[in-house]
């Protein structure tokens, strides 16, 4: 299988250049452009599996670049696109994805979730792949793995990154109890805190995210002198 080139259009060089040693440390080979400009020149003259684009540069904004990149001539018009922004205003976001961008992430994010973001659009957009069912579904609560988004009762649950992956990991193995160690071994790769009782704190607040009752969880249970398992019925 060949590597996969990403092109990073980012005009701060610094998170440029970290972001692109940790997707090259994952397997990408990744090419940086500083404005927007620069970025559609390179992507006329090679051809790149997906884009991670800057809503913020200092010539033309994400915006006109991707609506620049969809009308180009041939494949290039059909290359993915993840967009950064760091507005708050949902309007960009709209507008971005309304002229073709595949995803966004807003800044500051963690390289790993951007790294989870770009392989599963990479996924979508493989030629003849069967999509994927990617939403785990336990009554009320929904929880998108590749979008990164819990919702209960269609209500935006809020999680950190961190413990998104953790209510994942449990809610992947629903009924199996897992230890703290067991939890925090199939998290591994991010930057853990070093001791288990941290887990503890994290499932509070994801309880506080996503159970009716705080003091009486139905979804995520603790076994005492365990850990924790996900209840497989739920609601």
């Amino acid at each position: 299988m060949s590597t996969q080139r990403l092109l990073m259009i980012e005009d701060d060089a610094r998170l440029a250049g970290m972001v692109g040693e940790y997707l090259t440390q994952s397997g990408f080979a990744v090419e940086h452009a500083g404005d927007g400009v620069s970025g559609l020149n390179l992507l006329q003259d090679k051809p790149f599996d997906l884009v991670v684009l800057d809503l913020m540069l200092p010539d033309i904004d994400g915006l006109e670049v991707c609506r620049r990149l969809r009308a180009l001539p041939g494949d290039v018009a059909r290359t993915p696109v993840l967009m950064l922004t760091a507005k708050g205003d949902p309007m960009d976001r709209i507008i971005g994805l309304e002229l073709g961008a595949d995803d966004y992430l807003p800044k500051p994010f963690e390289p790993r979730e951007l790294l989870a973001r770009i392989r599963a659009v990479l996924r979508r957009h493989q030629p003849g792949a069967a999509p994927e069912h990617q939403v785990l579904r336990f009554g009320t609560l929904e929880i998108d793995r590749d979008a990164r988004v819990v919702t209960v009762a269609g209500q935006p649950a809020e999680l950190t990154s961190y413990q998104f992956d953790l209510l994942v990991t449990l809610a992947e193995r629903a009924g199996r109890v897992l230890t703290r160690e067991q939890i925090m071994e199939a998290v591994r790769g991010r930057e853990l805190e070093a001791f288990d009782r941290s887990i503890d704190v994290h499932m509070g607040r994801i309880r506080a995210a996503i159970e009716e009752d705080v003091k009486s969880p139905k979804r995520i249970v603790t076994v005492r002198g365990v850990g924790y398992v996900f209840a497989k019925q739920q609601d």
